[in-house]
């Protein structure tokens, strides 16, 4: 109850729209477990700043990071052997090396963000490195991204133990793991001010110093083809930290940090059509009333160049968002958690259901002081809880109305990139997707098509010219390796070999 209240407090200060403290009172009441900050608020809360006139976030769009300090960078020789883990507290055998530790960022700060990371399957030396980012702002890419989605392993309902995840994306790829920005999961600072000082420039630039930083330490892939991958909110992060390697690896005249290629999925691309593909979905989903979609189309404007919503918009947006609530807005058809804490005895796992209540599962196990030894977190002994998203950052100070110009120069530059959409998220839905990719006015080299895996539609695609793919992930929510895992695994096999995704039954 105490997070209830705090978040009635912020509400009242902030002056959020009067729908935003009708949710709050709603989870109150319902049984929703709350442990911190859940992902489900976060992108929202930032959205309503954003569209209330909030002169603290700057909307203006991304520029080069031209200076990061050189004394950011520092040796790292023998750090590598120290941040191996051994093993997991209730991890069950794997042949493959983990490690995990902290990367400092800013020294004068104090400021440094933990990673964790695993080994490929198979044939480690050849494999490409695959970044991993979670969004928010302020979620853990260990809460989601590694124990939720694409690691090697998921938590047990009894948030002691551990079992294999067949579809991790480390069959395909050496695999890293980062939270950030500080105050996101293990991730620190010892100048608190930092926590309210965060925003997509800050984030980028320390990113990247841990990039850096992070290939002196496993010096084996300086050269390796490196990706960056993420979701949500990491559609600013991954193209971001993107641009600002192709900057630095042009600025110095040599490849700092080989990267070949980006993925984003379910990604927050470019404000105006996120939201208004976000409620058409809804209508279209009988989530909503025709009438309702209606009035959101015709008195809400989600240009960039409105930075308010209007009394009309508001009724509208409260009345839909109470209709909504009770729904997984992140999976339409899966069910909600209807209890708080772990079980007693692990229920019978499966990778192909997934567990509605895994926030608590994972929530539980991170929170054990043997598993924070085991991963080399929580060393300086943080005052609050590993959460899966912040608490405790304050502000965010900029974030762009959209990201397309980077995308538009990453197809210049002749990166690679892919977008995917699991179909049944509704928080950046599909629509909002295509409503982005759509606004870029691109060429296409080949026409939408259904793609396969094991003799079934995984989704469809097209692909346009200048190399970026677009592609669906049938019957998947936001989190798209957490509800469809063998789709996700082909999804990110055909990303990394360049190759299209299969249009036919005859290959698989």
């Amino acid at each position: 109850m105490k997070e209830i209240q705090a978040m009635i407090k912020i509400t009242v200060i902030s002056r959020k729209p009067c729908w935003f403290l009708s949710l709050i009172l709603l989870v109150a009441c319902s049984a929703i477990p709350i442990q911190g900050k859940k992902q489900s608020e976060v992108l929202g809360n930032l959205y309503k700043s954003k569209y209330k006139g909030n002169p603290r976030i700057n909307a203006n769009s991304f520029e080069a990071i031209q200076h990061v300090d050189a004394s950011k960078f520092h040796p790292q020789d023998g750090l590598k052997e120290g941040d191996k883990i051994d093993r997991l507290p209730g991890q069950p055998k794997v042949e493959f090396a983990q490690y995990g530790g902290y990367v400092t960022v800013d020294k004068l700060a104090g400021r440094a963000f933990y990673y964790y990371f695993v080994e490929a399957q198979h044939s480690k030396e050849s494999s490409p490195l695959l970044l991993w980012l979670n969004g928010g702002p302020g979620c853990s890419s260990l809460a989601y991204g590694a124990m939720q989605e694409l690691g090697p392993f998921r938590v047990h309902s009894d948030g002691k133990t551990l079992y294999k995840n067949r579809f991790s994306w480390n069959y395909a790829a050496n695999v890293l793991f980062l939270e950030s920005p500080a105050g996101v999961g293990f991730s620190y600072s010892n100048t608190t001010s930092d926590y309210d000082n965060n925003g997509d420039r800050k984030t980028a630039e320390d990113n990247y110093v841990f990039l850096v930083n992070w290939l002196e330490r496993f010096p084996e892939y300086k050269d390796r083809d490196f990706y960056i991958s993420g979701e949500s909110y990491a559609g600013h992060y991954v193209p971001q930290l993107a641009h600002t390697i192709l900057y630095h690896n042009k600025k110095a005249k040599k490849t700092i940090v080989n990267l070949k290629g980006i993925l984003i999925g379910n990604a927050v691309i470019n404000d105006e059509t996120d939201n208004m593909g976000m409620y058409d979905y809804w209508g279209s989903h009988a989530l909503i009333s025709p009438e309702d979609a209606n009035d959101i189309r015709a008195h809400c404007n989600f240009s960039p160049n409105s930075n308010t919503y209007s009394r009309s918009c508001n009724a509208a947006l409260d009345k839909i968002y109470n209709d909504t609530f009770f729904v997984n807005i992140y999976n339409l058809y899966a069910p909600n958690c209807n209890r708080e804490g772990t079980t007693a005895k692990p229920k019978k796992p499966s990778l192909t259901d997934f567990d509605p209540c895994s926030d608590n599962y994972v929530y539980a196990y991170l929170n054990r002081p043997e598993v924070q030894e085991a991963m080399h977190a929580n060393v300086t002994k943080l005052t609050q809880d590993w959460e899966p998203c912040s608490g405790i950052i304050g502000r965010w100070l900029d974030s762009p109305t959209t990201i397309i110009p980077l995308l538009q120069e990453f197809m210049a530059s002749g990166l690679r990139v892919w977008v995917f959409s699991g179909d049944t998220d509704g928080r950046v839905p599909v629509t909002s997707t295509q409503y982005s990719i759509n606004a870029m006015k691109l060429p296409i080299k080949t026409k939408w098509h259904a793609w396969y895996i094991q003799g079934e539609v995984g989704g469809y695609t097209v692909e346009y010219k200048g190399d970026l793919t677009f592609a669906t992930v049938r019957g998947a929510g936001h989190q798209v390796p957490s509800y469809q895992p063998l789709r996700a695994l082909s999804l990110i096999k055909h990303f990394l070999d360049g190759t299209p995704l299969p249009d036919t039954t005859r290959y698989i």
